[in-house]
């Protein structure tokens, strides 16, 4: 469905995306997930057109982005970081205007809107105007507007950014919909849940590079293994004698350190850390935050 290529993107002597290569298919989540300055807008950028690449391209179905952008983008759908809705439209108004940019006029229209505002829940909102809608119901309207021309790829931008737990909740099941209707989805986050709940597979990405690619189950149990402990109130000289017999990894964890405890041997090392005394312990299931804490040596923030 979509393929990108060799993509590079430098501003004069920055380079801030370089040598992406991947694919989306029909009905996958696709997830780019990176610290901020990572490269992921760039990378959507690049994808639906509005940034051209340095070097490589992008092909949507029998189009390349970069030649045959009107026909491509007519395969696409853009949710944006900004909601960048009309505050002087309604609700409806809103989509039936956005529809004529696809030719789609008068009665289809608003046909069309009226099933876009039941897909997302929204036709008890109608006729209210932009400021009278919280922001879940704002991303959600935006969600809608991309799905006018009934795409095949839809690109999500950090849809959830400031969304309170409810809204992004509901937000989710909508991209499950998409994604049991056969749309492809490519969503840029940097919430690891969301990351863990929505993705089929994911590329992680440190300044402009993919660093590791696979699904969240596979990333995690090859990156970190299934469990970790956070550990505090012991010397870093006293965690590496601890570990080294079983050539486990740690690294700093807030006030404390990360543990990755190993496949063999796990509740050995767990009873030696707990015997060594420290201030506090925790053991628990790992997840994509250890994951992005093991390759970049940072919390994803």
């Amino acid at each position: 469905m979509l393929t990108a290529y060799d993509l590079w993107k430098t501003y004069r002597d920055r380079t801030v995306v370089q040598s992406l290569n991947f694919t989306l298919q029909p009905g996958e989540v696709l997830g780019l997930l990176g610290a901020n300055g990572a490269g992921k807008t760039t990378t959507v950028g690049m994808l639906y057109g509005a940034v051209i690449p340095t070097r490589g391209f992008v092909q949507v179905g029998q189009y390349q982005v970069q030649s045959h952008g009107r026909q491509a983008r007519n395969l696409m759908g853009i949710v944006t970081q900004e909601d960048n809705l009309d505050p002087d439209f309604t609700v409806l108004e809103n989509l039936s205007y956005f529809a004529q940019y696809y030719r789609i006029t008068g009665k289809a229209a608003r046909s069309r809107a009226g099933e876009l505002l039941a897909q997302v829940s929204l036709q008890d909102y109608a006729h209210h105007r932009i400021d009278q809608l919280s922001g879940g119901l704002k991303r959600r309207l935006v969600l809608a507007r991309s799905l006018i021309n009934q795409p095949q790829i839809v690109f999500l931008d950090e849809p959830t950014t400031g969304l309170d737990p409810d809204a992004r909740q509901d937000f989710w099941r909508l991209v499950a919909d998409l994604k049991q209707s056969g749309c492809g989805v490519l969503l840029t986050t940097h919430y690891m849940d969301e990351a863990q709940r929505l993705c089929d597979r994911l590329i992680l990405m440190q300044q402009g590079k993919a660093i590791d690619e696979g699904s969240p189950k596979t990333l995690i149990e090859r990156t970190v293994g299934q469990e970790v402990v956070e550990i505090e109130g012991l010397s870093e000289a006293t965690l590496k004698a601890l570990t080294q017999p079983y050539q486990t990894w740690y690294r700093s964890f807030g006030s404390g350190y990360l543990v990755c405890l190993p496949s063999t041997d796990s509740h050995t090392l767990w009873e030696q850390l707990s015997d060594a005394e420290p201030s506090r312990i925790s053991r628990r299931r790992a997840n994509l935050e250890d994951v992005f804490l093991r390759l970049t040596g940072t919390l994803l923030e």
